[in-house]
């Protein structure tokens, strides 16, 4: 019997290390890298990594932004100028001066050898939801470095398909849960091996395996959900599900914890001060480094499919949710609209969703 760490259980643990400051070691064969999050670095490890001749690793999305050349198409490289601060380097990764202070370059980006570590880099501090910039400097022997300084270490190989594919959330538990919108109910509590966010399944009335259930891929939303923002339409849309399932008598609301469009709550945050300053949703998220939406709806598959469902009335507006639930091996036979909560706060946002992401408004 061993006790070793499992590679998922060290991405938990590096995941852990990054929110909180702390770099991580990542290797790929005989090579070897030492990340730190640029959003949570400290002066005193900058201070060791620049030592170290490090790159920065920021997105294709962040370098086209400043103007930058991504030599590696997904990524771009950047050196660090001699006088580069932790200011300086939080100023690259972080957009939120970028009207003020426009001028951040010109930089300059490598383009030989391998861009792999800093690849994995970036995905990592996704998966943290923290801002996708990250230091990276070459080690030499990077399980000797690790053992050394007590540091998580993470193989290229054995990370790369995990952090690809799609969680696969587990049953929890089940309880009884009366609410005002749709009468009595079941919530179903579902954990991923990866100790990741929970998501969770509320299953009105004993609909049927055998024929569509109303379903609903409902993204957690705490400003539209909790705080009744009018920025969103995700607190309307999510009442006016569970009154139609209730109304019906039978449905599956599914509460995906992937809080805005997947990059969440403080990155969403992020991407709200940049509308303010006139960017529409799509651009915040470019500007901030991810793409227009980040989220992952084949954990709804996922859920759905473990509760015995295989074909699905599916209450969307969004075609992109239909296309992976198809992909994923569950039928869509009717897309239900739900068109509620339009006002003049929200009116651009919904435009910008009809325009750029295909909603169907």
């Amino acid at each position: 019997m061993t006790l070793a760490l499992t590679i998922t259980e060290r991405l938990s643990r590096a995941r852990a290390d990054l929110r909180m400051g702390v770099p991580v070691v990542l290797s790929l064969g005989d090579a070897g890298a030492l990340m730190l999050a640029t959003e949570t670095a400290t002066p005193h490890r900058f201070a060791a990594l620049r030592a170290m001749d490090p790159v920065l690793a920021i997105t294709a999305r962040r370098a086209d932004t400043l103007k930058a050349r991504a030599y590696d198409d997904d990524l771009a490289r950047v050196v660090l100028p001699q006088d580069a601060d932790l200011r300086w380097l939080r100023a690259i990764a972080d957009p939120a001066d970028d009207l003020r202070m426009p001028m951040k370059g010109p930089l300059v980006t490598r383009r030989d050898g391998s861009a792999a570590l800093p690849r994995l880099a970036l995905l990592l501090a996704k998966s943290a939801h923290l801002l996708p910039a990250a230091l990276v400097a070459p080690l030499p022997d990077a399980a000797a470095f690790a053992r050394a300084e007590g540091l998580t270490q993470i193989d290229a190989t054995q990370a790369g398909p995990i952090l690809a594919a799609s969680a696969h959330p587990l049953p929890l538990v089940t309880a009884r849960l009366p609410v005002a919108d749709a009468g009595a109910g079941r919530l179903h509590i579902f954990r991923p091996a990866d100790g990741g966010e929970e998501h969770y399944a509320f299953e009105i009335g004993t609909p049927p395996r055998d024929t569509p259930v109303l379903a609903r891929l409902h993204s957690a939303c705490f400003t539209g959900d909790v705080l009744g923002s009018l920025k969103c339409d995700c607190g309307p849309q999510l009442h006016a599900a569970l009154h139609q399932m209730g109304t019906e008598g039978a449905g599956v609301l599914l509460y995906l914890n992937q809080e805005g469009r997947g990059i969440g709550l403080a990155n969403k945050m992020r991407a709200y001060d940049l509308q303010d300053q006139g960017f529409d949703t799509v651009e915040a998220n470019h500007r901030l480094g991810f793409e227009d939406d980040e989220r992952d709806f084949t954990l709804g598959a996922h859920i759905l499919t473990q509760m015995g469902f295989r074909a699905v009335r599916l209450l969307t507006n969004n075609p992109k949710k239909i296309a992976m639930m198809e992909k994923a091996g569950i039928t869509v036979t009717e897309r239900v609209p739900l068109h509620v909560g339009i006002g003049d706060a929200n009116r651009a946002y919904l435009a910008t969703k009809a325009a750029k992401s295909g909603h169907m408004l």
